[in-house]
């Protein structure tokens, strides 16, 4: 089979994407190139203009190969060709289970959970609603119409929108202007609402291996470099410190850990997941779970990897294997 590296998007994770992208192509030279544009088409391009991409999280990427249509129609071509999906893919309809969907129908394989698990870790409303059936512990959700009462309650809430990802879109609700501006941006997009919590936040990967099994990586533990893990934080400030392994008590990783793995199972995620995470004084408390997460070199998936001694061409090189075997090609 071809493998074939499909990142872009039309969603505002598109640039991160890109950059993740970048490290794949490094990882998989011999792998084809297919950017999904903003406009919806997707288009060949080469490896020379992926890496001459500078700053790929700031400045949006054009393909300089042959246009090959719609998605569905560079899927119909992926299905026609014998084709493997890498997918370097973050957010909107490319992690939510619409294009796995799409894939799903022409029986193309590619890296990375399916439609149904996707759907549901998209939805942080209902991923939090599976892990808790799980018995994995998140915060109490807060309705627009509670968050006046709930603010003076609390006396800090924190608002994001329901399905997105790279920490875009977060409010930290701090008095009554912040709720008007959480009301004014949920006229747009659909916000979930949360007491705040504070703690040092972690994140914990999980990696399905060659034989069906599942472990967890070790944890990472984020010190953002002013206070906060938003977009910019992850992707622009060089003083945000992702620590890999977390320096947190043993019993506290270990913890993160058996967390993550129910998360991963209580949604019915493939291939690889990370779930997220606050430590609070009472141990840690689950955010949410990415089914397509960052694999840039920035990213958090690839520094648990390295923790755990395997290289990024080996995890690579797995999930192809897991992709291909799950469509019994």
């Amino acid at each position: 089979m071809q493998t074939t590296i499909l990142f872009g998007g039309t969603s505002r994770e598109r640039l991160v994407s890109v950059a993740s992208a970048q490290a794949l192509t490094q990882a998989l030279p011999e792998a084809d190139l297919w950017f999904w544009d903003l406009d919806g088409t997707v288009s060949e391009t080469s490896q020379a203009a992926l890496l001459g991409h500078d700053k790929p999280f700031e400045v949006p990427f054009k393909a300089d190969g042959a246009r090959l249509g719609a998605i569905a129609e560079a899927l119909d071509k992926a299905a026609a060709e014998d084709r493997v999906l890498v997918l370097g893919l973050h957010g909107g309809t490319a992690e939510n289970g619409q294009f796995q969907v799409l894939a799903e129908a022409r029986n193309v394989p590619f890296t990375g959970s399916g439609s149904a698990a996707s759907h549901l870790a998209f939805d942080k409303t209902a991923a939090k609603l599976f892990a808790g059936l799980a018995g994995v512990y998140s915060p109490s959700t807060v309705t627009l119409d509670e968050a006046d009462e709930a603010l003076s309650h609390y006396g800090r809430l924190i608002a994001k929108p329901a399905s997105e990802g790279s920490s875009y879109g977060l409010i930290y609700v701090n008095s009554s202007q912040d709720i008007a501006a959480v009301r004014r941006e949920s006229a747009s997009i659909a916000y979930l609402i949360e007491p705040f919590i504070s703690g040092p936040e972690a994140t914990c990967g999980v990696l399905e291996q060659a034989d069906g099994s599942i472990i967890a990586l070790p944890p990472v533990e984020i010190v953002p470099g002013d206070g906060a893990f938003d977009y910019a934080g992850k992707y622009l400030k060089s003083t945000t410190q992702e620590i890999c392994p977390a320096r947190f008590a043993p019993e506290i990783n270990a913890e993160l850990q058996r967390l993550a793995v129910k998360a991963h199972k209580a949604m019915s995620c493939r291939g690889y997941s990370r779930s997220d995470f606050i430590i609070s004084d009472k141990g840690p408390v689950y955010l949410e779970t990415n089914t397509l997460p960052g694999l840039t070199k920035a990213s958090l998936y690839p520094k648990s990897l390295k923790a755990q001694g395997i290289e990024f061409i080996d995890f690579l090189q797995g999930q192809i294997d897991l992709a291909v075997k799950r469509v019994g090609k």
